[in-house]
């Protein structure tokens, strides 16, 4: 078995294959981190990329190098001299999440406060860094007990969640900037789906991720000058390596008591990467390599823990598709590549460079396909019968959503948005309750999903649990929170119709309850 295992070849053509994969899609997740937080929420481009981003990339990094060795004691240890690594990078949904619900409202509130822009930027960095590692901090712990989550939460619920996170911040936000510069974003959002969804081969077995930026890349420099592309005005961008080194920190301290706001969004972010690092490990072993779940979700965990101590703003996860790069012929040397580029040129500027030459209409259709596939894995992954709950988990994303666009005093200015969360009437203010809805989304949506999972195999007893659960997280705004930042509170110290919320949520999630129970007495007819 010995000399089998030094056969194994690390590093084949298929590698190629899958270092472009992984690659682009780490630099798609960046490029919609720095974009939301620059263009969105005005946030100093220099603070995200020599301080965020050279923490973020040191823990894919560090994860992937981990998942590297892994593959190589796996190959000594079975003699099998075709084992794919498992693939690791940034967590999309949450990376997209955290930077729309916690990074840019997070600078907002600081600047509200009366914080310069650069005071209130590096504010926020020690609000990301402690989130990151809160996440790192739970991963860890619930590494020990994700399959027992798994086990408690249906499945509508966690994968509903997530789908709902796809098809509102992955999906739709991405389709904004492909048609935003159609020329270039349709080309490459074709080519997208044709090689990833439709699984068509180019000529020559080119990439399909490496063909859509290559082609959508030189479109926007060849039509841009002439005045073809979006709204007719192009710069090209500045020639500039934005260098920044990752060093071990206590900065987060700083921000330590602020981001316990943001911890009802940090915990569920944390548990479904770990449900998901378990799901993937499966996958993996089905493909035919047996690596322990326990490694998968430590690594993971301890490297985003990483990430935070050093200034990361994004967590790392196992990527879902181990057996797709197992079928392009990869093995471990995909996962060494990407870890080395993608942390060497987060600290080397090389990667904020990229971020900044492709456009990103260009890398937007990669989330578009990672959006479709996570929704369509929720439908497939859970019993038909459940695909109601599934797609009832959508909804509080996209109340989210929501909140966030009418938030942003550019889209509604300050004083017209306060206006409408106080407007009397017979129901409450429809802005208020937008915002109630869309707090503590992940967490509203994965108690939905699982109430609704549980009324549908006639659980009724089980589905009043989840409503009193509800009732009291609501009490409290650890969901539907009130506030627009979406901070808890102790329910009586509200004012205005915005008390009214926490009160008349609570008492209709438990009349609820107390209705469900009472037929839960009674016997159910057999259909």
């Amino acid at each position: 078995m010995e000399q089998r295992a030094q056969k194994y070849k690390w590093f084949v053509l298929g590698d190629l294959n899958g270092f472009f994969g992984l690659i682009f899609d780490n630099l798609t997740v960046l490029s919609f981190l720095a974009g939301i937080l620059i263009f969105v929420f005005k946030f100093p481009a220099d603070i995200v990329y020599t301080k965020m981003f050279p923490g973020t990339a040191l823990g894919v990094l560090f994860g992937d190098l981990v998942y590297t060795w892994l593959a190589f004691r796996l190959a000594r240890k079975t003699g099998n001299q075709n084992v794919t690594a498992m693939p690791l990078g940034l967590d999309t949904p949450s990376t997209i999440g955290i930077a729309l619900v916690v990074l840019g409202p997070c600078f907002i509130a600081m600047k509200s406060s009366g914080l310069g822009e650069h005071e209130a930027a590096m504010m926020t960095w020690y609000v990301g860094m402690a989130t990151m590692v809160m996440i790192g901090v739970i991963k860890v712990v619930f590494s020990f007990f994700g399959n027992w989550v798994q086990r408690i939460v249906p499945q509508a619920g966690l994968l509903g969640s997530l789908a709902g996170i796809g098809l509102a911040l992955i999906g739709l936000i991405p389709l904004v900037d492909i048609f935003g510069m159609p020329v270039v974003g349709l080309i490459a959002l074709g080519i997208v789906l044709y090689t990833l969804v439709a699984e068509i081969k180019l000529p020559r077995n080119v990439p399909g991720v490496l063909a859509a930026v290559v082609l959508g890349t030189a479109l926007y420099y060849i039509l841009g000058p002439l005045g073809l592309v979006g709204g007719g005005t192009f710069a090209a961008p500045p020639v500039e390596f934005h260098v920044g080194f990752p060093v071990p920190t206590l900065g987060f301290l700083h921000g330590l008591i602020p981001a316990l706001t943001y911890l009802p969004l940090a915990i569920p972010f944390g548990i479904l990467t770990i449900v998901g690092g378990i799901n993937v490990t499966e996958s993996a072993r089905v493909a035919g390599d047996d690596y322990k779940t326990r490694d998968i979700l430590l690594t993971e965990g301890f490297a985003t823990l990483i990430a935070g101590l050093c200034g990361g703003v994004a967590q790392s996860t196992p990527y879902i598709g181990q057996p797709a790069y197992k079928r392009m012929g990869s093995r471990a040397g995909y996962t060494l590549l990407t870890g080395i580029v993608i942390g060497l040129g987060g600290m080397l500027g090389a990667v904020s460079f990229v971020v900044e030459v492709i456009p990103r209409a260009v890398l937007a259709p990669i989330l578009v396909f990672v959006a479709i596939d996570i929704m369509v894995q929720s439908f497939q992954a859970c019993p038909p019968r459940h695909a109601p709950a599934v797609a009832f988990a959508f909804f509080p994303t996209i109340a989210r959503l929501l909140a966030i666009k009418l938030g942003n005093p550019d889209v509604v200015p300050v004083e017209n948005f306060l206006r409408l969360l106080s407007v009397p009437g017979k129901a409450l203010p429809e802005m208020l309750v937008t915002i109630a809805l869309g707090n503590g989304f992940i967490i509203t949506a994965m108690l939905w999903g699982g109430f609704l999972a549980e009324l549908i195999d006639k659980h009724i007893r089980r589905s009043v649990v989840y409503l009193v659960i509800l009732a009291g997280l609501a009490f409290f705004g650890i969901i539907h929170s009130a506030s627009p930042d979406g901070s808890m509170y102790l329910p009586w110290t509200l004012s205005g119709l915005a008390r009214q919320i926490p009160y008349q949520f609570a008492t209709a999630y438990l009349l609820l309850g107390g209705l469900f129970l009472f037929l839960s007495f009674r016997k159910i007819q057999a259909e």
